[in-house]
């Protein structure tokens, strides 16, 4: 396995920590190797991230508390995100602390090194398998335009609040909009697979009676504290957790989704397909499946394996809305 950059710059003494430094990393990823970087206290929102490194035994929240020696950030496809990110950590150094950040080229690294070079001495960089690291040295007065680089929460459309880096962050998804039109009555107990910042589950509850509760189902902590900010209905559950790994109390009458198709900057339809599978696990024989995906996006297979029954209700403007029902594993 190759070193990662952080690991060969430390090695390699172009990196210096204290010796028992106190470091915080930003967006940890669950099977990164943060040896030597010492006292390790991870900050990762996304559920299946957290989850492996509070496993591995590696401190972790969803929020920096504290002041540390060194900051890790680990970069997201949001450039927006990824700078604020970059802002809290230099909120959490020290004066004179080390702050690093990591990424791929493909990730955007190359454009976040050239905002921050912009406002900050970056002191090196180092470049390695497709990726670089930089580092700096964290000032005792930041520049004010490191300030405006932390992301807050935004209203959008219809009065709705988003997460910074979320998907659909600036309103509303013509593929979620196409669900909410076309979705006919639920009844009983209704699950929202990938919940996002809670649209479909808004709406669902806004315009249908006879849903008795809904669960939104969200691996990313922020999006589900805007879900939170935007659903103010005793019906709504909101559960923070993995939708392809997540296991209700007892099965659903029906089952909606949007599901994600990028890992990264990726696309990666097995994100779908494993949407689809978990659908047919938590549902009844009886229930029904509603999902909204991407015209070009290969889902017709993956739906005939877990579901005996179905049927595409529209395709329009470049999206698809299926329905399935009498999933193969529960009439097994």
């Amino acid at each position: 396995m190759t070193p990662d950059r952080w690991t060969l710059a430390l090695e390699s003494g172009i990196v210096t920590l204290p010796e028992e430094a106190r470091t915080l990393v930003l967006r940890a990823r669950g099977t990164a190797d943060f040896g030597g970087l010492g006292e390790v206290t991870a900050v990762q929102g996304f559920y299946p991230d957290h989850r492996l490194l509070a496993e591995r035994g590696i401190a972790v929240s969803t929020a920096a508390e504290g002041v540390f020696d060194a900051a890790l950030v680990q970069i997201v496809k949001s450039k927006a995100e990824s700078l604020s990110l970059i802002a809290e950590g230099l909120a959490h150094l020290r004066v004179g602390g080390v702050l690093m950040v990591d990424g791929q080229k493909a990730e955007g690294i190359e454009s976040v090194l050239k905002t921050v070079r912009g406002v900050l001495p970056v002191e090196h960089v180092l470049s390695k398998a497709h990726g670089k690291l930089f580092w700096l040295t964290r000032p005792a007065d930041l520049p004010e335009t490191v300030l405006t680089w932390i992301a807050e929460p935004q209203e959008v459309e219809g009065g709705y609040v988003t997460a910074p880096g979320v998907f659909s962050s600036d309103g509303p998804d013509p593929g979620s909009e196409l669900l909410i039109a076309l979705v006919p009555a639920l009844k009983g107990r209704v699950a929202d697979l990938g919940a996002g910042w809670g649209y479909i589950a808004a709406e669902l509850l806004t315009e249908q009676n006879d849903i008795a509760q809904l669960d939104l189902i969200e691996a990313e902590a922020a999006a589900l504290d805007a879900a939170r900010a935007n659903i103010d209905d005793p019906r709504a559950q909101f559960i923070w957790g993995d939708a392809t790994t997540y296991r209700p109390d007892e099965p659903y009458d029906a089952v909606v989704a949007n599901p994600p198709f990028h890992t990264g900057r990726n696309a990666d339809p097995g994100l779908g397909r494993a949407f689809i599978a978990a659908a047919a696990r938590i549902l009844r024989p009886s229930g029904q499946f509603f999902m909204v995906a991407n015209r070009h996006l290969p889902y017709e297979a993956a739906l005939k394996d877990h579901f005996t029954a179905g049927a595409m209700l529209a395709e329009i403007h470049g999206y698809k809305l299926y329905q399935a029902s009498k999933p193969k594993r529960a009439r097994r």
